[in-house]
């Protein structure tokens, strides 16, 4: 069976008024659209077009198209195992699950994709290597904050829970953005400038602790923002963020694939609860580089997912094992399996049963397929 779903997007404040209506042909809300749901999540199931009611399948994915004229609050998602636990938990508690203060709306993981559909997608996406943030906070005169790194969980945590100290950090660090005294990203030759860390370049780190402070005056997370990498995906690049990374989108366009879960521990830049004993329990503190998702083809499979995020041009097909969701944002394709079939354009979305089997597209244009794997 291949249906057409349609949604709403949520009026998150942080979204923007015309990203998602410019992509898919659609007339803007007038407020903020800042995701478009492509799933069963209870909290914003897609709607069946033929009869108007929820789409009933369980799905195990979540297909999203997130559109961000704003910064996200500083978040990390639960392994699995912590979801369930917590989960359980809360629900013993009596905690109601539309409460404000819960973490827990489902008992699942939300490991994700993000594909970068503008020509930029701006996001701070796990902790810097160790080595390249000492470089980068030695440079900004922070030598205090270098000193401290050896012990980045105890760091962190000074800076979340305000610590003695943090609020004038804060002041030196939003001062420190005023400044234009560090040397631009690149020479005209295209080699680094002096005025980096590792890839991170200063006046980009400035210029996002700068946007945060006019965001969020005063909040830990402009600080916390100097432990992590800063990226700027072009169009057609992918991030992986697995189960305890801290990340942040910044602004973009983007496609988002994820488990079928809405539960985010929130770390800073956010009027909404942040529980500080249970997202030190979440958080992996492993530095690492930036974490790019390279594709196999079209295909992007992070390696500890079940899920996949297919790309379309022309042309293809596969064998489904699961369920299947996909969105057309550019041209015209025809979408058919073993039972049924369809023609799709731009703004058109689909929900394809497992009993397709072999699901063939033909057609122009941009189309996602989001699949199980």
């Amino acid at each position: 069976m291949i249906v057409a779903i349609t949604n709403t997007p949520r009026p998150y404040a942080w979204g923007s008024s015309t990203a998602i209506a410019q992509l898919l042909g659609t007339v803007p809300s007038g407020g903020p659209e800042a995701e478009l749901w492509l799933g069963s999540h209870p909290v914003s199931p897609a709607t069946v077009v033929a009869t108007g009611e929820p789409l009933a399948a369980r799905l195990p994915f979540l297909l999203k198209i997130l559109a961000a004229d704003n910064p996200l609050s500083l978040q990390a998602h639960p392994t699995a195992s912590q979801a369930q636990q917590g989960f359980a938990r809360e629900n013993e508690q009596g905690v109601p699950l539309d409460a404000p203060h819960r973490n827990y709306k489902d008992p699942f993981p939300k490991p994700e994709i993000i594909y970068a559909l503008s020509d930029k997608f701006e996001a701070l996406c796990g902790f810097r290597p160790v080595e390249e943030t000492r470089e980068l906070l030695l440079t900004l005169g922070l030598d205090d904050v270098a000193a401290r790194l050896d012990a980045l969980p105890s760091l962190f945590e000074w800076m979340i829970t305000r610590g003695e100290g943090v609020d004038e950090l804060i002041a030196r660090v939003v001062a420190l953005t005023k400044t234009q005294d560090y040397t631009p990203c690149a020479s005209p030759d295209g080699t680094k400038g002096v005025g980096l860390a590792g890839d991170s370049c200063v006046l980009e780190v400035l210029a996002t602790a700068r946007m945060l402070a006019e965001e969020y005056p005063g909040d830990p997370g402009i600080i916390i923002s100097l432990l992590l990498n800063r990226v700027t995906l072009n169009r057609g690049e992918a991030l992986y963020l697995p189960a305890g990374n801290i990340h942040a989108y910044l602004r973009g366009l983007g496609v988002e694939l994820m488990t079928a879960s809405d539960n985010v521990l929130r770390g800073g830049l956010t009027p909404k609860h942040i529980d500080v004993p249970e997202l030190l329990r979440v958080l992996d503190f492993t530095t690492s580089p930036v974490p790019y998702l390279r594709p196999e083809g079209d295909v992007y499979h992070p390696a500890d997912a079940d899920f996949a995020l297919i790309r379309v041009e022309t042309d293809a097909s596969w064998s489904l094992t699961g369920p299947a969701v996909a969105i057309c944002v550019e041209g015209h394709f025809r979408v058919a399996g073993a039972n049924s079939s369809t023609a799709m354009q731009r703004g058109d979305a689909v929900y394809v049963t497992a009993d397709e089997g072999a699901l063939t597209v033909s057609g122009v244009g941009e189309l996602f397929l989001a699949t199980t794997v």
